[in-house]
């Protein structure tokens, strides 16, 4: 009897499989404080309990990034331990804060497959849904990765293709009931920009670079218990390279965007995101945002912005994306579209 774990491929998934993960995951200071280390983490909301209590939470939150890479890191052993590349999100809304204690396990629903051309490998469509230790919803997205065939004369599975919305209904974006920007020091928060100064197609250079180094990447990758094997194998690619875990170059990004996005405190919805071009060690990165929308919440002082946030390697002008070919410009790591809430 095999003991041990080869993960899933292509064949064996089915749309409407639902799969639990193992390893439920207590958060605690630790985890935050590891996060601020690797990344240069500001936002005030998340980095200040007296900030936060001014703004009518209880306390500091975990930054919602640490919720992200925790629930996706439990999806990994299930969804992509073989996987070739993640390719992209939608349809993610935060529901919830995570607090200092609070204990995250994963679900996720196949909702799409479809088989490349090669033979080789397949797409993958999930929707994974994070949950307290309450069984109350905390965040839940979309997202779909390249998997590797087992045997590459398995026959192909039916194509099924989800239909997913271009981005989360501003209405369906979820305010924490206790949040309230009214009383905002935008002086403890680092920056003067509010809701009103910001113009739909502004575009953000945030100016500072941070230089992707080959063990940072790895104990942020293991940190979230991600086991992916293309983060940590060398021998797995001809190049002999480990691939950047894209959830390390969002984070990596959204630090960055601070210059620029300090009062973006807390992002609500994720609406869209592809991992252009792939990331090593020894990699620059970079980033500015474009304001794509703006939105009303009816909640107490605060609005919500829709952002485009640009990672790329050092090369090209703020806002150059793609090329005439409608393809990614090969110095742009990652393309993620997302709400934030920001005071008014």
């Amino acid at each position: 009897m095999v003991k041990t774990n080869p993960g899933r491929f292509f064949e064996d998934y089915e749309v409407g499989q639902v799969i639990a993960h193992a390893v439920p995951r207590t958060l605690s200071g630790g985890e935050r404080a590891v996060y601020h280390a690797l990344y240069p983490a500001r936002h005030a909301l998340y980095s200040s309990d007296a900030f936060a209590q001014a703004c009518g939470l209880p306390a500091a939150p975990m930054d919602d990034l640490i919720a992200f890479h925790t629930v996706f890191g439990k999806t990994v052993p299930d969804i992509s331990l073989n996987a070739i590349a993640n390719l992209g999100y939608a349809e993610g809304r935060w529901h919830r804060p995570v607090w200092p204690g609070d204990t995250l396990r994963s679900e996720s629903e196949v909702i799409g497959l479809k088989q490349n051309s090669n033979g080789k490998s397949g797409v993958v469509w999930v929707r994974t849904r994070g949950l307290n230790q309450k069984d109350e919803l905390v965040l839940d997205y979309v997202r779909w990765v390249m998997v590797r065939k087992r045997d590459p004369e398995a026959p192909a599975p039916e194509t099924v293709l989800p239909e997913l919305a271009a981005a989360v209904d501003p209405a369906d974006l979820v305010v924490p009931g206790a949040l309230n920007f009214t009383g905002y020091d935008f002086t403890l928060a680092g920056e003067p920009h509010r809701w009103g100064d910001y113009e739909v197609g502004e575009v953000i250079d945030h100016v500072d670079r941070v230089t992707v180094e080959e063990a940072e990447h790895m104990q942020a990758t293991r940190l979230w218990q991600n086991t992916s094997k293309v983060h940590f194998d060398a021998t797995l690619r001809d190049d002999g390279k480990r691939l950047v875990y894209g959830g390390h170059v969002i984070s990596l990004a959204r630090a960055l965007s601070f210059n620029g996005l300090a009062n973006a405190q807390m992002i609500v919805g994720l609406n869209g995101g592809a991992h252009a071009n792939p990331c090593f060690a020894g990699d620059t990165v970079a980033a500015w945002s474009e304001v794509l929308d703006k939105a009303e919440t009816g909640a107490p002082g605060m609005g919500a912005l829709r952002l485009r946030l640009v990672a790329v390697k050092p090369g090209g002008e703020p806002g150059a994306l793609k090329g005439a070919d409608g393809k990614y410009l090969p110095h742009v790591l990652l393309d993620l579209d997302y709400w934030a809430l920001i005071p008014l």
